[in-house]
């Protein structure tokens, strides 16, 4: 089994958002070191909660510090860009980390439509244009020209396009252009997650780079040597959560403060629901349902995305997920 990370820059209540930034550049180099596969980095937009709004930026800092662990984008939101400008961008990126870039593309606004708009002003209509912006995508970025043009700077490698979805939408087109797909399980808790595996798998249509078809799935997990420990810890996205629900967005909040306020009465089924899906836990236990999801899956990948307020307890989980899967071994290979 393999594993990656997807990592969103979350602020944190009582600290500038720019440490964010540089917390994730931290974990990539944990994320490596601990024999993690990739590091995915999110674009959202206009949100005080998750600040990564530019993923090529992050990816060339990450590059400048690694050596082995592919970066990718999870993901460029197509419809605000030029197609032409994001495979240049990827192109630069390919030549400061050869053989190492993920192009993760999505349909989302990652933001709302007055963020999607300022963006780019056709934003309205853009998303009906994603498939043939993918189309050009995909060539602009393996192609030496398209269209009469070209994206520069050419080398050895090109960047490995992903399509992103929560939905069948995104399973369907990656299936038609023959791309690898990552469905993005911690949205809706999974929900869909079988019907749009099994449309991508069934439809798929093998391309030269991709013969056959390969998906993963992004989870939410938090891990601990102690269950009470990671359930603690996990209050802060408990928290969260309902406030988004509420339409209240800020910053992840510390659990300690959390678990003296306690949550409202009306909030305990909502509560209930989330924690009855959520990867939270002692190590073996939440290791064990991660592979169980796999296996049902059929997948031999995993995406893990991990919240929590201190940084320390995110790296944490994450060394601990390392270790119960051997990830330090398939590094070495």
């Amino acid at each position: 089994m393999q594993l990656s990370i997807l990592d969103q820059s979350v602020a944190l209540a009582g600290q500038g958002e720019d440490a964010a930034i540089r917390d994730t550049l931290a974990l990539a180099e944990h994320a490596e070191a601990l024999g993690y596969a990739r590091f995915w980095l999110s674009e959202h937009h206009g949100l005080p909660t998750i600040v990564g709004s530019a993923p090529e930026i992050l990816m060339a800092a990450v590059a400048a510090r690694t050596r082995r662990i592919r970066i990718g984008s999870a993901g460029v939101m197509l419809p605000h860009y030029s197609a032409l400008k994001v495979a240049e961008q990827f192109r630069v990126l390919e030549a400061l980390a050869p053989g190492r870039i993920d192009l993760g593309v999505g349909r989302a606004p990652g933001g709302d439509m007055r963020i999607a708009q300022a963006l780019n002003p056709n934003a309205y209509g853009a998303a009906e244009h994603f498939p043939e912006q993918v189309r050009d995508l995909q060539a602009w970025t393996s192609l030496p020209a398209h269209r009469g043009l070209a994206a520069h700077p050419h080398g050895a490698h090109a960047p490995q396009l992903w399509m992103l979805g929560s939905s069948d939408y995104g399973a369907q087109l990656a299936a038609h252009l023959g791309l690898p797909y990552a469905f993005a399980y911690f949205f809706m808790d999974g929900q869909g997650v079988e019907r749009a595996l099994e449309l991508y798998r069934t439809l798929y249509q093998p391309s030269e780079r991709h013969p056959r078809p390969q998906a993963t799935i992004c989870v939410w997990a938090l891990a601990a040597e102690r269950a009470d420990e990671a359930r603690h810890h996990a209050l802060s996205r408990d928290h969260w959560r309902l406030a988004r629900a509420r339409g209240q967005l800020g910053p992840l909040q510390d659990p300690d403060a959390i678990a003296e306020r306690g949550f409202a009465a009306e909030d305990a089924p909502a509560l209930e629901a989330m924690r009855a899906k959520a990867f939270v836990g002692e190590t073996a236990e939440v290791a064990q349902r991660l592979r169980r999801l796999a296996a049902s899956l059929e997948l031999d990948e995993l995406v893990i995305n991990t919240w929590a307020f201190r940084p320390e307890v995110r790296r944490r989980s994450y060394a601990l997920l390392a270790r119960e899967f051997g990830l330090e071994a398939q590094g070495a290979r």
